[in-house]
């Protein structure tokens, strides 16, 4: 003859007079204590499942709290879930501690996991992290005390025990979460002007100055002959057969000419340059 299936957890919540910190807490103290002499297998997976069930509106809960943070409540509620199922295959009532006091943290710490790992647009130090998330906090709290103006570096530094620096530094990390498109069109802007319209490129003008002034006294070192027909051959722009003309050589002859001496001056430069 199989056991008894156990009882939902929320009839024994019904019948329990005791007060819990959450009024979403049900009394599963029983169920944990089974579920920490049972052996592993369907029986125990099942008896876990109806706790989390149980202690699923808590989670949702703990959840609601993040959100208008760029992620939807979707996200987080399933976030949170996989916290609380955490929390029941973890959590010990031997220890003492009330269930909830240990689930609590364990939710709200995978929420906040969920947004350091997933969320940030650049990587940003833990550290750094926490200090936008104090200096964020107090911003709120202290806009609603100041006369609606936004409270100032010292005053969020005095109000959360930050230095000045520490302040700055998380004031800096509160434009990181999410960083600016590239494309993303400047404010003011009536063309398309974007941001990527801002940045320099890469001038090959400058390549050319630097080459050109590695040359200079290489060709100044040529023979006469060479020099001139570079001359005529890059500044203006004669074909072969004219130079050749001009000079009473023949084309081939001017063809070798320009070869080698090119290759010479590119070696020159190369041996200077290593």
């Amino acid at each position: 003859m199989s056991p008894a299936p156990p009882t939902p957890p929320t009839s024994r919540s019904k019948r329990s007079s005791a007060r819990h910190p959450h009024d979403d807490a049900p009394d599963t103290t029983a169920e944990f204590q089974e579920l920490a002499h049972l052996p592993d297998g369907p029986e125990k997976e099942a008896l876990r499942r109806q706790v989390v069930e149980a202690w699923i509106p808590m989670a949702e809960r703990l959840a609601r709290q993040f959100r208008n943070r760029g992620e939807s409540l979707e996200d987080l509620e399933q976030v949170a879930a996989l916290g609380l199922v955490k929390a029941v295959i973890r959590y010990d009532p031997a220890r003492g501690t009330a269930f909830e006091s240990f689930a609590v943290p364990t939710v709200v710490g995978e929420v906040k996991r969920h947004f350091r790992d997933h969320m940030w647009g650049l990587h940003v130090p833990r550290r750094v992290q926490e200090l936008r998330n104090r200096v964020r906090s107090a911003h709120r709290d202290l806009s609603h005390s100041l006369d609606g103006r936004g409270p100032s570096v010292r005053e969020i530094a005095e109000h959360t025990g930050m230095t000045e620096q520490e302040v700055l530094i998380g004031m800096e990390a509160l434009d990181s979460y999410t960083p600016l498109s590239l494309d993303a069109e400047l404010p003011g802007s009536e063309d398309g002007y974007a941001l990527v319209d801002t940045l320099g490129d890469q001038e090959s003008g400058y390549d050319r100055v630097v080459d050109r002034e590695a040359l200079k006294p290489k060709l100044s070192c040529l023979p006469e002959r060479e020099r001139q027909i570079l001359y005529m051959r890059f500044f203006c722009d004669m074909t072969q057969s004219r130079i050749a003309e001009q000079l009473g050589i023949s084309q081939m002859h001017v063809s070798r000419l320009i070869s080698r001496t090119c290759a010479t001056l590119c070696d020159q430069v190369m041996a200077d340059a290593g």
